[in-house]
């Protein structure tokens, strides 16, 4: 039978390997646009890194309400949907470092150095997300 998560459970969950946090923006037209990104969890913000000139980068600049949703799509199924408000830095250091920690997670510590000189470069921006809520469900084939 399916569960809430625990806060405790729910932060594992997402931090957890290489999962892909499915990231819901708003057009300017109101539409939901949904693309998939990388990210880390610090403290009670999400904080991801996205092109200033992609949909997403714009979509954040305009409105910056957003929702995550990070699952796993094999049983018994679990799924955490994060909601919160975007605010953006363009801070080349804070940029690069950020883009190196998240590339950690994805890429390994090996290569994250290398990601992080790819993906913390102007023209970039560093999101950062403070959590306002999460559903987050547990054994939903159980």
């Amino acid at each position: 039978m399916a569960q809430k998560m625990t806060d405790e459970e729910w932060r594992a969950f997402v931090s957890e390997g290489t999962r892909t946090g499915k990231l819901s923006t708003v057009r300017a037209d109101g539409s939901p646009h949904v693309a998939p990104v990388w990210f880390l969890l610090d403290g009670d913000e999400v904080v991801f890194q996205t092109g200033r000139d992609t949909v997403k980068g714009r979509n954040l600049a305009r409105d910056g309400r957003i929702a995550l949703c990070v699952d796993d799509d094999r049983p018994p199924f679990h799924f955490v949907t994060l909601n919160g408000r975007a605010r953006l830095s363009e801070d080349p250091a804070e940029l690069r470092r950020w883009a190196a920690k998240v590339a950690a997670r994805y890429m390994g510590e090996d290569r994250a150095e290398e990601f992080g000189a790819r993906n913390g470069v102007p023209g970039e921006l560093l999101v950062r997300v403070t959590v306002d809520h999460a559903v987050a469900v547990r054994d939903l084939a159980a």
